[in-house]
């Protein structure tokens, strides 16, 4: 059996372990590689910005009219009770009226979405695209069909 001494076992297990993570950062770095050339190459992936679809969609500013109609509602009905109440019971009901708000813009706003996803989904199928990202979450790479879906909406009008 051979027999070291502690600055040797030292030295050997620093080297050992020198070794091992210049092999980890080997590996990822040969990954990392062969991922962004695999995307740079895959043609049939699709990005579009869905925030301008849907804020360029002419059923928002209607969304917008009736959520300020509501809001409106709301703020008079809440004036005309709060002389009345409490300081919880304002509180309880300024909570509930925001959640009542916030489903009835969720209620507006849905079927808007619906839209966009079905003109991307129409678009994407007619390029041949497996895939559509939002082009927020995409660094880089992609087919951007962002313009076509909102052609495709302007012609539905």
């Amino acid at each position: 059996m051979i027999n070291f001494e502690k600055k040797q076992i030292k030295i050997i297990s620093f080297i050992i372990a020198a070794v091992f993570v210049l092999s980890i950062v080997a590996i990822g770095v040969s990954q990392y590689d062969t991922g962004t050339a695999w995307a740079a190459s895959s043609s049939n992936v699709g990005v579009v910005d869905y925030r301008q679809l849907v804020s360029s969609s002419p059923q928002l500013a209607q969304v917008r009219q009736q959520m300020q109609d509501e809001q409106k509602k709301a703020e008079d009905d809440f004036n005309a009770k709060a002389a009345s109440m409490s300081d919880q019971e304002k509180s309880d009901y300024a909570n509930k009226v925001r959640t009542s708000m916030m489903e009835k813009q969720k209620e507006l706003l849905d079927p808007i979405m619906e839209t966009v996803k079905a003109n991307v989904q129409s678009v994407a199928d007619a390029k041949g695209l497996a895939v559509v990202l939002d082009k927020n979450s995409v660094i880089y790479g992609g087919q951007d069909i962002t313009q076509d879906v909102m052609s495709k909406m302007k012609k539905q009008q």
